[in-house]
């Protein structure tokens, strides 16, 4: 019995050796940091930026690999898959971390299991928005009142089924008793341009996507989804002030593999949290709408476990399904 333990122990020293020698030497070529969806996107805009700033430090040129599909799920599927030596990271979101894996027959990977988590990067605000030109409602508590009294007018846009927005939207229907009902869109774009035209009373859209039309008094921004308000139009309110506790926040991320050593997790894990809380990333990131956190890996990995949680309890109370 000791025998075989000693040969299990000697057999194991090599791979010791190999990472640690790897995770010495690190980084001594170019780094990649996978977004799973397409060029354009605020997510890539946020690895593009992350990834400039940190290749100086690293040492190392870092480039971003789009992998578009599935709502994000074949770029995270293929970080969950790759080798943890310190070459392949992501940039995952909340639909990736908390929501997809409810969504599915057959998730491809495990959200929690199968990844590193470095740092939750920022929150991408949603907003739940009208036309005022054809909803009278000022604030939510007109709105849900105008709803109830007209359940025709409670249709609601989104970016898709099981998103966000679309969970969003749910989280209000089971809060307000309000007889809301989902409209998917592909996309925030096509939602809002039917929101525009009057063909639909209310979307919930991200903020970067409906910024300028809230400025211009061309929407009227009812609520938030997010913990606290949003500093950039802070006369409006959020969803928590009506009922405590209640949030759906949208965010932005950075992960590794599963087992990804301790030196290289915590080194690229600094390196984000610098890069993201640098005056230059920061300030371009608030100018989209985005609300920087560049929290630890320990608290990304406790937020991604409730909302895990939370997400899933909703997706099942509802019924959602994926289209």
């Amino acid at each position: 019995m000791k025998r075989r333990a000693a040969a299990s122990l000697i057999a194991t020293l090599p791979l010791a050796w190999g990472l640690s020698a790897r995770a010495q030497a690190w980084p001594d070529k170019p780094i990649r940091i996978v977004v799973p969806y397409p060029p354009g996107a605020s997510t890539d805009a946020m690895g593009r930026m992350v990834g400039q700033a940190i290749s100086g430090p690293l040492g190392q040129t870092v480039v971003v690999d789009n992998r578009a599909g599935a709502s994000g799920n074949i770029g995270s599927d293929h970080v969950a898959k790759a080798a943890p030596d310190g070459y392949t990271f992501l940039l995952g979101t909340d639909a990736t971390h908390a929501a997809n894996f409810h969504l599915s027959a057959a998730p491809p990977f495990h959200p929690i299991k199968d990844f590193t988590p470095l740092t939750l990067a920022a929150l991408n605000p949603i907003v739940l928005v009208t036309n005022p030109a054809f909803t009278p409602a000022r604030n939510l508590s007109e709105l849900i009142a105008y709803v109830k009294a007209d359940p025709s007018k409670g249709s609601y846009g989104s970016s898709g089924n099981g998103s966000p927005h679309h969970l969003s939207g749910e989280l209000l229907k089971q809060k307000s008793g309000a007889p809301l009902s989902h409209v998917p869109y592909k996309g925030g774009g096509p939602a809002i341009n039917d929101l525009m035209g009057g063909n639909i009373p209310m979307v919930f859209a991200s903020l970067i996507t409906v910024m300028q039309q809230i400025k211009s008094g061309k929407l009227r921004a009812i609520v938030f989804t997010q913990a606290k308000r949003y500093e950039g139009l802070p006369d409006v309110p959020t969803l928590s002030e009506t009922w405590p506790g209640t949030e759906m926040p949208s965010w932005l991320g950075f992960f590794g593999p599963a087992n990804l050593p301790p030196a290289i997790a915590q080194r690229m894990s600094d390196e984000m949290i610098k890069a993201l809380r640098s005056a230059d990333v920061k300030s371009k990131l608030e100018a989209a709408g985005m609300i920087v956190v560049a929290s630890t890996p320990a608290e990304y990995a406790a937020q991604i476990a409730r909302e895990f949680e939370m997400r899933g309890k909703l997706i099942r109370e509802a019924g959602i399904k994926a289209e």
